[in-house]
């Protein structure tokens, strides 16, 4: 079963609609699987794991030493800790089905290695 499908009401005439306690949940389970998804690529190559991921040196150092509790915790905010990375000119380059794809995926590449990467907030203003 798709995750939305998993989640969603359906109405009998109109488009698939969540509730707020299924976004809050579908928001908890996606921020979860990103923080254990990103500590296992840190831990595996840090290079390529900060560059695929678009995070700071700082960042991944923190990453890679959350406890399993931690991880849960910082999971369980209701606030998304994932960022789309691109903006309208990648997600045409993306969707554009036309062109050779490893052409494609070369051209994101570089778009996204001129990213800066997010700074990271110091943890006493994340506390409050």
């Amino acid at each position: 079963m798709p995750l939305l499908e998993k989640f969603a009401v359906r109405r009998a005439t109109g488009p698939i609609v969540m509730t707020t306690p299924d976004l809050m949940s579908s928001i908890r389970d996606t921020n979860l699987a990103y923080l254990i998804l990103a500590q296992q690529m840190v831990r595996q190559d840090r290079a390529t794991a900060i560059y695929r991921l678009g995070i700071s040196v700082e960042l991944a150092d923190l990453i890679d030493t959350l406890s399993p509790a931690q991880i849960v915790r910082l999971a369980s905010s209701n606030l998304m800790l994932v960022r789309l990375r691109f903006d309208e000119t990648i997600a045409a380059l993306l969707s554009n089905l036309s062109k050779d794809r490893s052409l494609i995926q070369a051209h994101a590449s570089i778009l996204f290695a001129a990213q800066p990467c997010e700074p990271m907030a110091p943890l006493n203003d994340m506390a409050s």
